[in-house]
């Protein structure tokens, strides 16, 4: 999963502060997660970022996905505290 996670996203000091972006743009992913949550579909998102790819951001959904279901969510929560 870890090669998956770095051919979609990247993390940068130099770029958004740090925080993690979907790779080739200046996107933050919690930019796509931030429109989910309103109700915004993935779709008007893709309209709204045109740098960001369907694939792209299909593929953060899945990765977010495996993350939060993971049996070793406690310690990836802890890690990231």
């Amino acid at each position: 999963m870890m090669n998956k996670v770095r051919d979609f996203i990247s993390i940068d000091k130099e770029i958004l502060s740090g925080n993690p972006f979907f790779k080739g743009t200046r996107v933050s992913i919690q930019s796509m997660f931030d429109h989910l949550e309103k109700g915004i579909s993935l779709d008007e998102f893709l309209e709204d970022f045109p740098t960001v790819k369907k694939e792209q951001a299909i593929a953060v959904i899945e990765i977010a996905g495996k993350i939060l279901t993971s049996r070793n969510i406690e310690q990836i929560y802890e890690a990231a505290a």
